[in-house]
């Protein structure tokens, strides 16, 4: 099993691992639940977004390790289709470029029947240890 930081944000959307190939890819899945819905019914932007970003991030995690923290500089998320209450969100993200600092991935999002629901783009910068942001 794979570990990560203690993260609250990550934990809350009840993430299962389904497959992570080292220095290339992550995808995890994530329960659409009520909580997450908008008042039409469907699975609201921001948080497909924040699954994206979740996963964005654990990839980072598991590649750099404790040597850096991982801090989303933009992300930009398409979304194509709606995904509903009692669906799976379905996030694969993989690893286009990775310097010493910055970090650049794409991933998808697809529902269980394999259509897409959304799209997005992230930089990361690798913060290190001894960075302190003010």
């Amino acid at each position: 099993m794979l570990k990560t930081k203690h993260a609250n944000c990550f934990e809350v959307m009840k993430p299962k691992i389904i497959q992570y190939t080292a220095k290339e890819s992550l995808t995890i899945g994530f329960p659409v639940l009520e909580e997450y819905l908008n008042p039409d019914g469907r699975m609201q932007g921001g948080f497909i977004t924040a699954a994206f970003d979740n996963t964005f991030g654990a990839l980072c995690f598991y590649e750099v390790k404790d040597l850096a923290l991982p801090a989303t500089i933009d992300i930009s998320t398409s979304y194509q289709r709606p995904i509903f209450m009692g669906d799976e969100l379905i996030i694969t993200v993989d690893i286009k470029s990775m310097g010493n600092t910055i970090v650049h991935m794409t991933g998808d999002a697809r529902n269980r029947e394999g259509k897409l629901v959304a799209t997005s783009t992230t930089n990361i910068m690798l913060l290190k240890d001894d960075t302190k942001i003010k």
